[in-house]
């Protein structure tokens, strides 16, 4: 009997492994039939994915019935991933179940709440993100003539659009829940851009400007004539009419008030975006303390730079100096800002393979964002495909040149490398993943390593100019702000001008930088707080293996291991990097 034993036991092993590879093969075709699906639900999200099947729709998704299908969707694949035994997943495929079972979670509870009562705000939505596609530079595809007519077809749908975006801001009068008037007021000219009697000075109308030569006369002359009509007929009109009701109806029902706290609710539905965004279950007050710590601690840093430079005067003059002393503005020309990024690029390549050993094969590039969403963008990525069909882009939003401050080392590497580039390329470029893991995301990995990226400036050496440190210093600063006045206004009752204040007391930042930041907190509740949250983990992960690992740590691998299984839950990457410690 006792040589028995151990066949057994490696029968039941090997029965063993044999289920669970049987599993994983389930596993990736639930996971893949997931992503099919949920393509069809949001097309958008396959045009920006580069998945062109669905170009020509556009649906609703706001809608209580559209909400009614999401709610049946996530509920069966929920109800699906729990069929599967965790036990018999190997490690990649329990990170994925446990990233999947929490979005679907996290899904369904979204859908109880009466935010698409605000269809969109002043600082996205459709009317926006259409422009951005319709534009024939960005996401959407125009090079054959199919391309041409599909956005035809997915334009066409915008004025049914709007007229339930403005049924559902409707609802929301009736309910309690409706936008902050501050938010109205800039979201009005945002549509009356739109509006021109001239089609050919229409955003709609760069594709009839960039058309391939290679169309035939006959369809260049048909497309021509259709995006005339679309433009005048369709798109135009939705704006004058969404422009109308904000202006003549929306906005005398707006809110005085900042936050989402007093709303039907309110209270909760921060809590619920908390959860969301930040992955943790960290309180509003825990977060608003740690916002007043950070802020004390970087203060305490501008200090020494202020010091460093033999500046006289309070940091809030040194602010007003970096602000408005002509030699911060150094520009003239748009292109003269765009170079002045491109020389940072230049500046820190040389030190990414001491820092890496994966690179994107995605192209990288800097452009200047659309004239028509400049006023109210900040600087921001977008990503490319993971074919290389379209490149990773770093948008600079540039108003007027002449009063661009100097260019930020530490902004281009957040925003581009090895920030948001880096990480999201990598993830979209490992076919390992599953779709939903690969183009899925959250803000407080993303947005924690875009300002962890940033601290990497400093060991590279390229804040050895005190104004570039204090740059960085300041938008340290501005994440660590963002946790004392989301907080601020969702939880405790501030004021958007109290939030816009503290702001400007504790950075260098103009009034009208502040106040866009501000009104994108108050339109977006708890986005602001992932970054700091992130952040403060990676690098409390960092210091953990750095003291653990001692020799043996080394940071090219431990920044591999944090970006080649892509995004994932706080707790759940701090699982994934313990094995990965325990490993060595």
């Amino acid at each position: 009997m006792k040589y028995k034993l151990p066949g057994l036991i490696t029968l039941v092993f090997f029965i063993t492994i044999a289920k669970a590879q049987q599993e994983n093969k389930e596993l990736a075709n639930f996971f893949k039939g997931y992503s099919e699906e949920s393509l069809k639900f949001f097309p958008f999200n396959a045009t920006s994915i580069g998945d062109n099947r669905y170009n020509d729709l556009l649906f609703e998704d706001f809608t209580d019935s559209y909400r009614n299908k999401l709610k049946e969707f996530y509920s069966r694949y929920l109800d699906g991933i729990k069929r599967f035994d965790g036990d018999h997943l190997n490690k990649n495929d329990q990170i994925s179940y446990d990233i999947f079972k929490r979005d679907m979670e996290m899904a369904l509870e979204g859908l109880t709440y009466k935010d698409n009562r605000m269809p969109f705000n002043q600082f996205g939505g459709l009317p926006l993100t259409i422009g951005q596609f319709g534009s024939g530079t960005v996401i959407q595809p125009f090079k054959t003539v199919t391309d041409y007519d599909n956005w035809l077809k997915r334009a066409g749908q915008f004025p049914v659009w709007a007229d339930s975006a403005i049924i559902y801001f409707r609802k929301g009068i009736k309910e309690g829940f409706v936008l902050p008037r501050a938010l109205v007021v800039k979201m009005i000219p945002q549509m009356e851009a739109f509006v021109t009697k001239d089609p050919a000075k229409s955003v709609f109308y760069g594709p009839i400007n960039n058309m391939p030569a290679a169309f035939g006369s006959a369809d260049k002359e048909r497309l021509t004539n259709a995006y005339i009509k679309l433009i005048n007929e369709e798109i135009v009109p939705s704006y004058q009419k969404l422009a109308d009701f904000l202006k003549n109806e929306y906005l005398a029902s707006s809110r005085e008030t900042s936050g989402v706290g007093p709303l039907p609710g309110g209270d909760k539905f921060y809590n619920y975006r908390i959860r969301l965004l930040t992955t943790t279950s960290k309180t509003p007050d825990e977060l608003y303390n740690t916002g007043l710590s950070e802020v004390k601690r970087i203060r305490a840093q501008m200090e020494k730079v202020k010091g460093t430079v033999g500046f006289n005067g309070d940091l809030q003059v040194f602010f007003d100096y970096m602000r408005n002393d002509p030699k911060f503005k150094p520009y003239k020309t748009a292109d003269e800002v765009l170079d002045a990024y491109r020389a940072v690029e230049k500046r820190i390549q040389p030190f990414m393979p001491k820092y890496f050993t994966r690179f994107p094969k995605t192209p990288f590039e800097v452009r200047q964002t659309e004239s028509f969403r400049a006023a109210t963008a900040a600087a921001q990525y977008f990503a490319g495909t993971a074919d290389g069909t379209r490149p990773g882009i770093f948008y600079v939003p540039i108003v007027d040149p002449t009063k661009y401050t100097t260019a930020k080392t530490n902004l281009f590497l957040h925003e581009a490398i090895p920030g948001h580039h880096y990480q999201i390329s990598l993830q979209r470029e490992n076919t390992s993943l599953p779709d939903f893991r690969r183009y899925g995301g959250n803000s407080a990995y993303s947005e924690g390593w875009g300002l962890y990226a940033e601290s990497l400036g400093y060991e590279m050496g390229l804040y050895a100019d005190p104004y570039q440190s204090m740059y960085a210093l300041g938008d340290e600063m501005h994440r660590a702000i963002r946790l004392v006045v989301d907080a601020g206004m969702h939880a405790k009752g501030w004021t958007r001008e109290q939030a816009i204040k503290y702001m400007m007391d504790n950075e260098p930042i103009s009034e009208q930088s502040a106040t866009a930041e501000i009104e994108r907190y108050m339109a977006m509740p708890a986005q602001a707080l992932a970054y700091k949250v992130g952040e403060l983990k990676i690098k409390e992960l960092r210091k953990k293996y750095e003291q653990s690992l001692g020799k043996k740590f080394n940071l090219a691998a431990f920044h591999d291991e944090l970006l080649k299984d892509g995004a994932m839950p706080l707790n759940i990457l701090e699982r994934k990097m313990d094995d990965w410690a325990k490993s060595l």
